[in-house]
């Protein structure tokens, strides 16, 4: 009997032994097993189905070649894949394998773990408190160097831009005057004198330019003109930079200790959770700074600052103090409801611009976040806890400040190039960077985070390197 096709070529001759039709039918299965499971396994990988993986590439237990001799009277010829084996069985093979245990000798394969859906999740769980497999060096490798360049002329645009917005603003206000129009101003101007606000912001950063003194000159016009201490606040912006994501250490929005927290008086503690007074905070931070610190951004004597940062603290308070006056003396001539009304309101809704930024800077996302103490702490993973923010068409306007993450870590580099220089880092940061939801043209969304957040991130623990917001129940309201 011959049996061919493309692969196997197979010839029996006398083969009339019991054993030896036991073993071609046998051999049969096998020859189609051979020839069936090649097919098999490409329609399986056609339909998508990834086959068992084969642990064991060659049988444990068979009949070794040893045990076959070529004789004249039985013989079978195997052509597997273009090579020849001649395999001859002899009729005396029968005697052999009489004391021969046959008994099929089967390894089972090492069991596939399955995993339901929850447990596939905990097993791949990211933790934003692991050390990241990245450096600093890394990330300021992968961003372009032009993003590092810095535009004086550029940045003057932007100021000369914003400062036509404000005073065109107030202009049409004031030519209407009606009941109409000054809401709609005083949204619009809010948010025209937080645009000052990043502009100066860029200056005490030296993004704005490389020249110290024409950062110095324009920060402080600015700033001054929203009642903010230039210097008093630069140098506290620094120390919040270089301290970001730290309990103890950092300035800006960090959180209360249990120990603090449980000081405050039951009123303070429910004020500072209760919209919009936590909105309103930062004209008496910068007064009295937060809880469990001393000192103010108006005393060259406060802790805040070095003894050799005295006289620019005195200059920022000269030029805050000329501001006020110049305000008292606009009531004088203008009338206080005018000013109130063109300035005032304005600079409250300019405020809390500023507080919901930098509060969201830092704090609402859906997972927890840590922050740190001691040696668990660094630069790079305190600043790895920042989020960016998407304010829709406010990105332009206030010079894409919810840009936040690579600006915490690079703030040298310019507004104008925060978003270019995020995209190129993405790819390093991994799972340590979160996409900011986006926005509809005005970010109402970033209400309902505000809202959340207050709710739920009270304190951290007084105890522990690693540790994140707790919640007070009687706060929460649950």
């Amino acid at each position: 009997m011959i049996i061919r096709n493309t692969f196997i070529t197979i010839d029996f001759r006398h083969t009339h032994s019991p054993l030896l039709s036991l073993e071609r039918d046998k051999l049969y299965i096998s020859i189609f097993i051979i020839w069936v499971s090649p097919m098999a396994a490409w329609v399986l990988s056609e339909c998508g189905v990834r086959p068992i993986p084969t642990f064991f590439p060659k049988p444990r237990t068979g009949v070794s070649n040893s045990f076959f001799s070529n004789t004249k009277s039985d013989s079978i010829g195997v052509t597997l894949f273009n090579t020849t084996k001649s395999i001859t069985i002899s009729s005396s093979f029968s005697r052999m394998c009489k004391d021969k245990n046959w008994a099929l000798k089967v390894s089972a394969p090492v069991t596939i773990p399955f995993l339901d859906e929850d447990e596939r999740e905990i097993a791949t769980e990211f933790d934003p408190s692991a050390p990241p497999p990245f450096t600093l060096a890394d990330i300021r490798a992968s961003i372009p160097k032009h993003c590092w360049v810095k535009d004086p002329w550029r940045s003057m645009s932007y100021v000369l831009r914003d400062v036509a917005v404000v005073f065109g603003l107030a202009v049409v206000a004031a030519y209407f005057n009606n009941i109409v129009v000054w809401p709609l101003y005083w949204i619009a101007q809010s948010t025209m004198f937080w645009a000052l606000f990043v502009l100066g912001h860029d200056c005490g950063h030296g993004s704005f330019s490389n020249n110290a003194k024409l950062n110095s000159v324009v920060g402080h016009l600015l700033h001054s003109s929203i009642l903010v201490p230039y210097h008093g606040w630069r140098i506290s912006h620094r120390t919040h930079h270089q301290n970001h994501g730290h309990v103890e250490n950092d300035e800006s929005w960090h959180p209360l200790s249990e120990k603090i927290y449980r000081s405050l008086e039951d009123a303070t503690r429910k004020l500072r959770f209760t919209l919009p007074f936590p909105m309103l905070a930062y004209p008496f931070y910068l007064w009295n700074r937060s809880p469990g610190k001393k000192g103010s951004h108006f005393d060259p004597n406060s802790d805040l600052f070095l003894p050799n940062e005295k006289k620019d603290i005195i200059t920022s308070t000269v030029c805050w103090t000329a501001m006020a006056a110049l305000l008292v003396g606009l009531s004088f001539t203008m009338g206080p409801l005018q000013v109130l009304k063109l300035y005032g309101i304005p600079y409250w809704g300019f405020v809390m611009w500023l507080d919901l930024v930098t509060y969201l800077h830092h704090h609402g996302h859906e997972d927890k976040l840590p922050w740190y103490r001691g040696k668990e702490w660094s630069y790079l993973r305190g600043g790895l806890t920042t989020l960016d923010r998407d304010y829709g068409w406010i990105n332009n306007i206030h010079h894409d400040i919810g840009t936040h993450v690579i600006h915490h870590l690079f703030p040298q580099i310019p507004h104008y190039n925060l978003i270019e220089a995020t995209e190129a880092a993405k790819p390093v940061f991994g799972k340590y960077y979160r996409e900011p939801k986006k926005s509809w043209p005005l970010p109402f969304h970033l209400l309902g985070v505000l809202v959340s957040s207050l709710k739920k991130d009270h304190y951290v623990s007084d105890e522990g390197e690693i540790v994140y917001y707790q919640t007070d129940a009687k706060i929460s309201g649950n």
